[in-house]
């Protein structure tokens, strides 16, 4: 597949790195000195603006598949999406950060005047982000949380305390709710899938998968008892702490912003019904004494710079928080914000890597979600109806993966080894990102 990426910033650097191996790619960019960026890769690179006809027709623009637009700016990767469009059947992909070009612009294919004037996917990372933080928060105690099936399965990750009943227990001997799965482990850094034969350790950070009302049970029975999320306080009042009090208040739940500049605390005031908005600095520990911020259930820092979201969730942190939520811009520095004691740091990037993967895919395999800094994957197969029916034991996977949810026309099922799979079958499979090439090959050829 030919691929063509408008942006040789971060983002750029990622999708390129996720498609090099087997497409053919080509990064187009002003820049020409950004070029030295990609040389480890095998990839073309075009200088120049995307949305100039000569230097798409440079880039090969005739012969693409895919067109992916993630330039710093906005305008140039709509003109470049259109322009490519006009030039090509190549499916387009438009990154914006500004909320009304995703809102409000008829661009998009299902826009009611567009024709045959419009862009496949309009991907605006803020909104990922806010949506994964929801997620997270809506879950006491969880440091992931993704809905499969319309919301009736999911995936839950939680970290297993000195004092949890789980610890120095075999995964065989754990009374486990019904219609739930230990899928991954994250042991000192390192997530691999267990078996039946691992015994838990304190500080494991474990991976669930199962039907919604199992886990809630299983919530409650291993890591909290009728503890649920009553109130937020927000750190940053730009696009993404706007949405996401908005989100919360329709749950009714309590919530504090404090943002620094007066003129967006006015902005925040006329458009939040029941949030209560702080004008000051979140890295002011007066401030945070004051306003009682750690006696919240989730601190959510999510300015849109990494050191201050860093330094806002340490003092949070310090006065005891006892869940902190941190947004990274740069997903490198997600792991780092970790080891040093946030909770949890999410990163809008890996969030819109996902989306790209989901976007240009061939194949009946898709990625669900990654977890664990891109350790792991979920994977989504569908098994063509000619798939010859057998039992999961099997199968005989080529790699460590664990089948966890089994779609099947409307009802959804969590398998054991002895559950069968048939044709028609969606299978949603946990593995490492090492072994997912090795799972998707697999389904491919067989």
């Amino acid at each position: 597949m030919k691929i063509i990426i408008f942006g040789a910033n971060e983002i750029g650097s990622m999708i390129a790195s996720e498609f090099y191996t087997d497409n053919d790619i080509t990064v187009i960019d002003e820049e020409k000195n950004k070029a030295d960026a990609f040389n480890k890769l095998d990839v073309g690179f075009v200088g120049g603006n995307a949305s100039s006809i000569d230097v798409l027709r440079q880039a090969g623009i005739k012969d693409a598949d895919v067109f992916i637009a993630c330039n710093d700016s906005d305008e140039l990767n709509i003109v470049a999406c259109l322009t490519a469009k006009r030039l090509s059947n190549v499916k387009t992909l438009c990154f914006v950060r500004k909320e009304e070009y995703r809102s409000s612009l008829g661009i998009a294919k299902d826009a009611e005047y567009n024709g045959d004037f419009y862009i496949d996917n309009v991907i605006w990372p803020e909104e990922l982000l806010t949506q994964e933080i929801f997620r997270i928060i809506t879950v006491a105690k969880a440091l992931d949380v993704e809905n499969f099936a319309s919301g009736r399965a999911r995936l839950l990750e939680y970290k297993l305390g000195e004092n949890s009943p789980l610890i120095n227990k075999m995964l065989k001997n754990c009374e486990f709710p019904k219609d739930t799965l230990i899928v991954g482990i994250t042991r000192e850094g390192t997530l691999f899938v267990p078996n039946g034969n691992t015994t838990l350790k304190a500080d494991d950070k474990v991976i669930f998968m199962g039907l919604s009302h199992s886990l809630d049970i299983l919530a409650g029975k291993f890591f909290h008892e009728k503890e649920f999320v009553k109130n937020v306080a927000i750190i940053g009042g730009g696009n993404v702490g706007l949405k996401l009090a908005k989100i919360l208040e329709s749950l009714k739940l309590k919530v504090k912003i404090i943002e620094k500049n007066e003129e967006r605390c006015n902005y925040l005031s006329q458009e939040l019904d029941n949030t209560l908005v702080i004008n000051g600095d979140g890295t002011d520990l007066e401030l945070l004494n004051e306003e009682d911020i750690s006696a919240s259930d989730v601190v959510v820092s999510v300015t849109n710079n990494d050191e201050k979201n860093l330094l806002c969730s340490l003092l949070v942190k310090h006065l005891g928080a006892a869940r902190v939520i941190s947004r990274v811009s740069k997903s490198v520095n997600a792991a780092l914000f970790e080891q040093v004691g946030i909770d949890i740091a999410i990163s809008s990037k890996t969030a819109s890597l996902n989306e790209i993967k989901n976007n240009v895919r061939e194949t009946n395999i898709g990625i669900l979600a990654t977890v664990e800094q891109g350790q792991g994957e979920v994977l989504e197969i569908e098994l063509p109806e000619s798939y010859e029916t057998k039992k999961i034991m099997e199968m005989k996977l080529p790699a460590k993966a664990i089948v966890g949810i089994i779609r099947r026309r409307k009802r959804i099922v969590i398998p054991n080894g002895a559950t069968q799979v048939m044709g028609g079958d969606t299978l949603i499979i946990f593995t490492t990102s090492e072994n997912a090439p090795v799972i998707r090959k697999f389904f491919e050829e067989g």
